[in-house]
């Protein structure tokens, strides 16, 4: 931690690991002339937006509240799309949204007057039918999938005033998953695409990590632009934006015995980093490895009471001790968004470690929070 004193549990921005990925971003807006936008569902820590507005054209919201943060905090546009809406949704949203996107025709039905009065642009979220998401949970083209209109759906249907298609079916994917995506698009719904003015490709393009082709997918979004100059293209990742942007701080509280080696922490994976239960994956930690990789080898375990908040296995080169700070890597994305109460266990502060090197405490959770949260 090169002797900064951050306390645990602590999440932890990298201010200049941040503007990295923001900087990859701003190229690909350029070179492919898209527009990328923040989806708040897998990063919304607000107190960075000042840094990422400079760089991002706005934000799309899943919820009235995330369209308010977006509007508050990003104060770019705001674009949203939710499975369903409630009356009093729409009647917030139009005042909060550019852009609206409906999961059915009934929904469309439903609000078209509303939404074309307020001069809001409407969408429908169509499912190009194209699987590429390697966990069932996050595939939203599965079959039975309840996200997305199938184009057998769409047949027949007077769709005058939809001025966007929004797809989305992409999880932490690669450029060639994009490239399989607009084949399956215009495959499906060419026949729409000259009436509209903007596609929306959602998110899951992983296009900050190491091994992303950035290359090909410029050239894959320039060449479908040839194709149809009109559209206004737009891309909405989340992971992608806090992508091995941060971690998470911990501290070994307790270590016991029942076959393995058991340190307890002051975490929790199904409070804290819920993805590692229910994706599931294994987190990397700052100096330790598979076990029997290093001579000492230990089971991670939460704090909380549930039987299986356990994070995996591994191995250290010297033994733990009481005290000691681990370090969870890539702990941003889809982490604090889906963060609990559960047992009362103490929630991670929230800090952003500055390019210069200092590190500025911007969230200390404290007991009124969790009692505030429930009455």
């Amino acid at each position: 931690m090169n002797d900064i004193d951050i306390p645990s549990p602590c999440y932890v921005c990298d201010e200049s690991k941040l503007l990295r990925n923001l900087r990859i971003m701003q190229n690909v807006q350029e070179q492919a002339g898209i527009d990328i936008i923040l989806a708040l569902k897998g990063f919304s820590m607000w107190s960075t937006f000042d840094m990422v507005r400079q760089f991002l054209k706005g934000a799309t919201a899943s919820s009235v509240w995330e369209a308010k943060l977006a509007k508050e905090e990003m104060r770019g546009e705001v674009h949203a799309y939710s499975p369903a809406y409630k009356d009093a949704d729409i009647k917030q949203l139009v005042s909060l949204c550019e852009h609206i996107s409906f999961n059915s025709i009934s929904q469309f039905r439903r609000f078209e007057t509303q939404v074309k009065a307020a001069k809001v642009s409407i969408g429908l979220r169509v499912n190009p039918e194209n699987q590429e998401a390697q966990t069932p949970i996050y595939d939203p083209c599965a079959p039975g999938s309840r996200l997305g209109i199938l184009a057998s759906q769409l047949s027949n249907q007077d769709l005058t005033g939809v001025e966007g298609f929004h797809i989305h079916n992409l999880c932490e994917c690669d450029s060639y998953a994009a490239e399989r995506t607009l084949l399956a698009i215009e495959d499906k719904f060419a026949q729409y695409l000259p009436g509209l003015k903007w596609l929306n490709l959602g998110g899951g393009h992983l296009m900050t990590s190491a091994n992303y082709d950035l290359s090909h997918l410029i050239s894959v979004l320039n060449t479908f632009k040839a194709k149809y100059p009109h559209l206004r293209i737009i891309m909405e990742p989340g992971s992608a934006v806090a992508w091995q942007a941060g971690y998470l701080v911990s501290e070994v509280v307790d270590i016991v015995k029942n076959e393995d080696e058991i340190a307890i922490l002051d975490i929790s994976a199904t409070a804290h980093m819920p993805d590692v239960l229910e994706m599931p994956y294994r987190p990397e930690v700052r100096y330790a490895a598979m076990p029997n990789v290093l001579p000492f080898n230990y089971k991670l375990g939460g704090n909380s009471c549930l039987a299986g908040d356990v994070i995996d296995k591994y191995s250290f080169e010297k033994p733990l001790k009481i005290g000691q700070q681990l370090i969870f890597e890539d702990m941003l994305h889809y982490t604090m968004v889906k963060t609990t109460f559960f047992n009362g266990v103490e929630h991670p502060a929230i800090g952003i470690l500055r390019e210069n090197g200092q590190f500025e405490l911007v969230k200390k959770y404290s007991y009124s929070d969790f009692r505030n949260r429930l009455s």
